[in-house]
């Protein structure tokens, strides 16, 4: 039996840091300002890195580094980037059995273009093999484990969301549940119900909003609704930080301030880092402060899975501020 087996993206991320560009503000983009560059030239970068990336297998890395027996599941294409990412999961010690391939589309790839300020980037996603999964692909009576990470899943393999919670809810399998947008885009009554079997529920601001159709600067109107929606921990991520609920009481933490390399997989490593030491400890106060500190050593390395803590690692521990709901 696996302590913990994850669903989600598997993708192979090329990094580059940007020796020369411009900023240009304007506020047909969503944040502002934007990167450019003179079209049709030919531009050379100050550094390339590459890693697996996705939801899927940086959140199998974080639990592996923890110590728990671990498993991936999901797609990837028949190619070159495919076969090293299993086997960055298995240097890591990730078992990757229940990891099926396809000829019908590459493997998942992103290029993530980094400025050097602070870590921000822009991301150029390639959403491939990830969503070909099908029911078909998964090996349901295989599949025992305590808990599933269900991280997002896009285009047909959202669909398989609802039967991969039914299943673990009939089998006694605890859920953490991460939706992507196209999962939050499922019939109403569907992710209600999918909800009502969810143990912890992790949401950035604005899904939050969406979810529960309240303004994210109402926090407290925001956990209220998730708390009616869904029996278990939510925990709602932001750019500085974690808020949880567990229905009762708001915890709230900041994430330590660090030099950032590079802010891939930061959700990812929070989300993990927060179940990691909930199912040791079963002290939520004690999850956030893991939370926080797993994302912030995940900054400091390039790649999602760099600078996840390993277990027994020493780490910094936040105030965290707990407030009756």
């Amino acid at each position: 039996m696996y302590d913990i087996i994850t669903f989600g993206s598997a993708t192979w991320d090329v990094f580059l840091k940007l020796k020369n560009y411009q900023e240009l503000k304007s506020k047909k983009f969503i944040k502002g300002k934007g990167i450019c560059f003179s079209l049709g030239s030919k531009f050379d970068v100050g550094e390339i890195h590459l890693f697996s990336g996705g939801g899927g297998t940086n959140t199998a890395a974080s639990f592996a580094k923890q110590g728990f027996k671990t498993a991936y599941l999901g797609t990837i294409g028949n190619d070159l980037a495919g076969e090293e990412i299993i086997k960055e999961l298995r240097k890591l010690g990730i078992d990757t059995r229940f990891v099926s391939k396809t000829n019908l589309k590459p493997t998942n790839h992103s290029v993530i273009l980094n400025t050097g300020l602070e870590g921000n980037r822009t991301v150029l996603a390639y959403r491939g093999a990830s969503e070909l999964l099908t029911s078909k692909d998964i090996p349901w009576k295989k599949l025992k484990a305590k808990w599933f990470y269900l991280a997002p899943l896009s285009g047909q393999a959202s669909k398989l969301t609802k039967d991969i919670v039914d299943f673990a809810y009939k089998n006694k399998i605890k859920i953490a549940f991460n939706p992507g947008n196209s999962q939050l885009s499922l019939a109403a009554a569907t992710f209600k119900s999918i909800l009502k079997k969810i143990d912890i529920l992790n949401l950035n601001q604005e899904e939050a909003s969406l979810l529960t159709g309240i303004p994210y600067q109402k926090e407290k109107e925001i956990f209220k609704k998730l708390d009616e929606m869904c029996p278990g921990i939510a925990i709602m991520g932001y750019s500085k930080g974690v808020k949880v609920s567990d229905g009762k009481y708001l915890y709230q933490a900041r994430v330590p301030k660090v030099k950032a390399v590079d802010r891939t997989g930061g959700g990812d490593a929070a989300s993990s880092g927060f179940l990691s030491k909930y199912i040791i400890e079963d002290d939520i106060e004690y999850a956030v402060q893991f939370n926080t500190a797993n994302a912030a050593s995940c900054f400091q390395k390039w790649g999602a899975k760099q600078g996840l803590l390993r277990k027994n690692e020493k780490f910094r521990k936040v105030k965290v501020n707990k407030i009756k709901l």
